[in-house]
């Protein structure tokens, strides 16, 4: 009796008198009770649920507070034959455990050959050669002044920032992180255009072993794909440039930049994918440790940048161990991009969407095993609902490349989908 007393949080009077009217009664339900009935049934909770998380308070724009859907819904009781009270909206929001105010930024990806670079990348990590560096740029830092400095009183917790500021300009970052040591070679610009870029490249190649082979990791920013990069490249290597002729086009840059065959080889992230860049984790702990105060001049931020590099390097420097496989994200993105057809399919630009389309694709010639059929059931039938919005999306687009580019994805992925399913299903007949 008194344990069940404690487990069930009462008193152990309370599961005598209980025992005693079931034993009476002989049966365990409780008799009927008297008391008003509710008012908002559970349809009616469903309905507002689905009024607060789907609906806008704008035409395409806002979000609902409670407070703005209790007065929507007073002027307009016909939205769910019933106009609730703020405390009553809370409360049924707070059953569902709902925070639709809340939300975070994402990033999806759309580089139809994320997979194989992606798998490029983390091989190396995992098999990492000799002298491999990690390259980024972090642009357009802007040098803020406060009005007033920081203030700590003997009674405050915490210190107290001036709110307004002054612009004093913008400096640019360039780093390159040792793979090996987690040392930093990195300068302060007033640029990154290429000029630049190129002689912090060529700096930083000179601080470099002698004639060993050195590999770069960095993103698809166009100073680094350009022809003065490859010039600079094979001039670093001690090899011939082949003729802009030759090198007339982007992706024949990118293969030469990314060849074997000579002393500096580039590995370029998928487009999207700069989070793959593990200067990126240090960029971060840069930016927490430098760019939140408040600096005067560029000079002041450089002195600082630099005494921040100088203990790095000695003190705090230590290699980022990579661990992530990408196991999960091939589904992860087939179900993210069925959301948004299902969603959205009306508001997809179309590049974006050719992107998609033809990632889908790939991911279904090259990756088809590492997704169960249920997702691509689930693509399939979000692209045959909403086909119709999407070729009209397609049409209305006014440049006949992206037309042309979309249509044909579109084509390709859907048989190709309708395909897969059907010999599934033949298959468990």
């Amino acid at each position: 009796m008194n344990a069940v007393a404690e487990f069930v949080g009462c008193a152990e009077s309370t599961v005598q008198r209980n025992i005693r009217r079931m034993s009476d009664r002989g049966t365990l339900v409780d008799r009927p009770r008297s008391g008003r009935p509710a008012i908002y049934p559970e349809t009616c909770k469903l309905a507002l649920t689905g009024f607060y998380c789907q609906t806008q308070p704008f035409a395409h724009a806002g979000r609902w507070t409670i407070r703005w859907a209790a007065v929507y819904l007073a002027a307009h009781p016909e939205c769910l034959n019933a106009a609730p009270s703020k405390s009553t909206i809370h409360r049924i929001l707070q059953e569902n455990s709902l925070k639709p105010h809340r939300s975070r930024y994402f990033l999806h990806i759309t580089d139809p050959d994320f997979f194989p670079k992606m798998e490029h990348l983390i091989t190396l990590y995992t098999n990492p050669p000799r002298n491999l560096f990690f390259f980024d740029e972090c642009p357009g830092i802007q040098i803020l002044k406060r009005l007033l400095p920081d203030m700590r009183t003997d009674t405050m917790k915490k210190r107290l920032e001036e709110f307004e500021y002054m612009r004093n300009g913008t400096m640019n970052v360039l780093a390159f992180l040792d793979h090996e040591t987690g040392e930093v070679f990195a300068e302060c610009k007033a640029d990154h255009k290429t000029d630049t870029f190129i002689e912090v490249f060529t700096g930083h190649v000179a601080a470099c072993p002698d004639q060993e082979p050195i590999h770069y990791v960095m993103d698809n920013l166009s100073t680094h794909r350009g022809y003065p990069f490859c010039k600079t490249v094979a001039e670093l290597s001690n090899v011939p440039c082949p003729s802009e002729k030759e090198l007339h086009n982007l992706e024949k840059r990118v293969q030469w930049l990314k060849s074997e065959d000579k002393r500096i080889v580039i590995h370029f992230t998928p487009y999207h994918g700069s989070w793959l860049n593990l200067v990126e984790f240090w960029f971060g702990i840069m930016n927490k440790k430098v760019l939140h105060e408040s600096y005067g001049c560029g000079e002041e931020l450089m002195e600082s940048f630099d005494s921040f590099l100088k203990n790095w390097n000695t003190l705090f420097a230590h290699p980022f161990r990579w661990s992530y496989t990408g196991k999960g994200l091939h589904k992860k993105v087939v179900d993210r991009f069925s959301t948004l057809v299902k969603q959205s399919a009306s508001k997809l630009e179309i590049s974006s969407l050719t992107k998609q389309l033809k990632l889908m694709f790939n991911l279904l010639g090259k990756y088809v095993s590492e997704i169960p059929i249920a997702y691509w059931e689930n693509l399939c039938d979000a692209i045959q609902e909403n086909e119709v919005i999407l070729r009209i999306s397609i049409q209305q687009e006014e440049s006949t490349i992206k037309k042309e580019r979309a249509d044909t994805a579109l084509n390709l992925l859907l048989p190709a989908l309708q395909n897969l399913i059907r010999k599934k299903k033949l298959k468990t007949a």
